[in-house]
């Protein structure tokens, strides 16, 4: 468990364009470590946390990209039912808002990789790891 640099892409929702964004990526080497869109009606915003954060940033706003750099908890954790419950109580109890959450797992995978947006991700931090 840790914080982590989260990447937040603006970009125009057309055909094409998450492509762009993985070229970018891969062309620098950049490994995706998890990966979150959502869309407006004329806009995308594509959430992710990547191995090399900054030199990501760099790659993006080089290229023109409206592009934020956000702090986010990623977490490693068994995959089993009621574990982002726990997580959620937790930090619930502790008056610290989920802004949202990401994260997929293969269903025979015993381990998942959840990012989580907080409302403050260092106190977060020491909750969950009490």
């Amino acid at each position: 468990m840790q914080i982590t640099k989260q990447l937040a892409l603006f970009l125009e929702n057309r055909p094409g364009m998450l492509a762009r964004v993985c070229d970018v990526l891969s062309a620098a080497k950049i490994n995706i470590y998890a990966i979150s869109t959502s869309d407006t009606v004329d806009h995308i915003v594509v959430r992710m946390v990547v191995s090399d954060p900054d030199k990501a940033l760099l790659a993006f706003e080089e290229r023109g990209s409206l592009v934020v750099q956000d702090e986010v908890l990623m977490i490693g954790g068994d995959n089993k039912p009621g574990s982002l419950a726990a997580i959620a109580r937790k930090l619930g109890d502790a008056k610290i808002n989920i802004e949202y959450a990401y994260c997929a797992t293969p269903p025979d995978a015993k381990k998942g990789l959840l990012i989580l947006r907080v409302s403050n991700a260092a106190k977060a931090l020491k909750i969950l790891n009490s």
